[in-house]
């Protein structure tokens, strides 16, 4: 078997190695396009997969001959340099998880090793005529040419929220900063590393508060807010002679994902019950008590709204008999109890939150596919809020603590509710495209089980509380903060 080969066969490696990478690590677990930090790393890869996008579709069936064979050596130069840039670049604004690590080692080993085959075969190429001479190999150079398309559109993809993500940053600079506190606090976050707490610890040291965050990977969060923060990784760590005075709680497991079996459950349970439970009982031993606990919850708590009933459900509406509703409740219990150690406590009960992180983007995928519609018989309520109007209440609530009283629940929703299927025109209109497509229910129940109800059932709900208390919501419709967002 030749070196060349060897070296296409070794390329077609380095095709599922790095597509792999790109939709696990950079798409789905490190969300590399919704990451403000990542816009340098993906102006990187965009180029590289340009470049691996040429190599791959120029090789799959052509030597390169003559003066070509210097053009490839100088590509294969400037990939070099790029790849230590990116490994650069990925050590300076994020720490990388060991799977993506390895992966990323033996992409690094594969590339050299087929980069090195080619290069031999260049002295030979460039005592031919100039010419890039059709070699066809079969079946292998197809899927050389369908990996080069592959890549490619993923450059493609990686230079737009390169783009995208210089807007929002030149965007966020032009947004006023929000005031928690005439003076410097220290705060506890948990949840930190989450959609909501990154944006929330940010602001806090915008501000100038002393963050401390609790976090299971506690390098991680330190490395993500560039040292700015203390981490922990569990209450233990936390002595009770430090001087905490606001505790922002906003730590819980994904609800939606995996079935809710009975370990699900229980686990959803320990990530909510369970770690404000640590935190109230830390609360009990501080020689210096936090004066005000904010602790996150979700509309959950209401149940699910029969279909045709339109009631608008305030802060006072009961929960029901069932799994979601009695997370939540059981969630409000727990902080609540820190209200016997003399602390304020104010709960969130979040509608669906809208951000460039969460699940905005899902919600928009098939939306720009032109398969946006009706979920399921399409009117159930949709209650939701702009990621910014959650920072922007939590410091309503931390300015008027003083208000707080024995009832102190907030529905962190917008003013505007409107049903799914309203929220799918809307957001069709706006990206330009139809909606006229259903996705019946069943087979979503079928898949789900009873965690479908978060998808095909809803809650009216309204933000009496805060309203009652002169907060003014900058996005109090659908339409001015779809606009924002996308």
């Amino acid at each position: 078997m030749n070196t060349h080969l060897i070296a296409l066969q070794l390329m077609a490696a380095q095709g599922l190695l790095g597509a792999f990478d790109t939709l696990y690590h950079h798409e789905l677990t490190e969300a590399l396009p919704q990451r403000a930090t990542a816009r340098t790393e993906l102006g990187i890869h965009c180029t590289r997969a340009l470049i691996y996008s040429l190599l791959f579709v120029g090789l799959s069936a052509w030597a390169w001959h003559g003066a070509w064979a210097i053009v490839l050596l100088l590509v294969f130069g400037v990939e070099i340099v790029l790849t230590l840039w990116d490994f650069v670049i990925e050590d300076q604004t994020r720490l990388l998880p060991a799977t993506e690590r390895v992966t990323h080692t033996v992409l690094a080993i594969n590339g050299g090793a087929f980069i090195t085959l080619l290069a031999l075969n260049t002295p030979g190429w460039l005592a031919e005529p100039t010419q890039m001479l059709w070699q066809p190999q079969g079946w292998l150079s197809v899927f050389l040419a369908a990996c080069g398309i592959g890549v490619g559109l993923s450059g493609i993809r990686d230079g737009l929220a390169a783009l995208r993500l210089k807007k929002l940053e030149a965007k966020d600079q032009a947004v006023s900063p929000i005031h928690f506190s005439d003076r410097s606090e220290q705060v506890l976050v948990t949840g930190a590393t989450g959609f909501i707490g990154q944006l929330l610890v940010r602001a806090l040291l915008a501000n100038g508060q002393q963050v401390t965050v609790l976090s299971r990977n506690p390098r991680q969060a330190a490395w993500k807010f560039d040292g700015k923060v203390r981490a922990i990784s569990s209450m233990d760590e936390l002595p009770v002679r430090q001087r905490i005075d606001v505790i922002i709680n906003l730590a819980g497991a994904r609800i939606l994902g995996w079935r809710w079996t009975e370990k699900r459950k229980a686990e959803l349970r320990r990530s909510r019950t369970g770690l404000t439970q640590n935190l109230v009982n830390w609360i009990r031993q501080a020689e210096h008590k936090p004066r005000l606990l904010i602790s996150a919850s979700a509309i959950g708590y209401y149940g699910v709204q029969a279909a045709g009933n339109n009631t608008a459900l305030t802060e006072s509406a009961p929960p029901q008999a069932i799994f979601m509703s009695d997370l939540c409740r059981e969630w409000e219990e727990a902080s609540n109890s820190a209200s016997s150690e003399g602390v304020k406590v104010a709960t969130m009960r979040f509608g669906l939150v809208l951000g460039q992180q969460g699940a905005l983007g899902m919600m928009l995928l098939p939306i720009k596919l032109g398969l946006g519609g009706a979920l399921g018989r399409g009117s159930q309520w949709l209650s939701w809020i702009h990621v910014h109007d959650i920072l922007r209440g939590i410091a309503h609530i931390w300015q008027h603590e003083g208000q707080l009283s024995a009832q102190n629940a907030y529905n962190f929703t917008a003013p505007e509710t409107l049903s799914q299927k309203q929220f799918s025109v809307v957001a069709a209109k706006l990206l330009h495209r139809p909606a006229f497509f259903p996705t019946p229910g069943g087979p979503m129940r079928l898949m789900l089980g009873e965690q479908a109800d978060l998808l095909l059932e809803g809650q009216r709900v309204v933000p009496k509380r805060l309203q009652a208390e002169g907060f003014a919501f900058e996005y109090a419709d659908l339409r001015s903060a779809l606009t924002d967002l996308i």
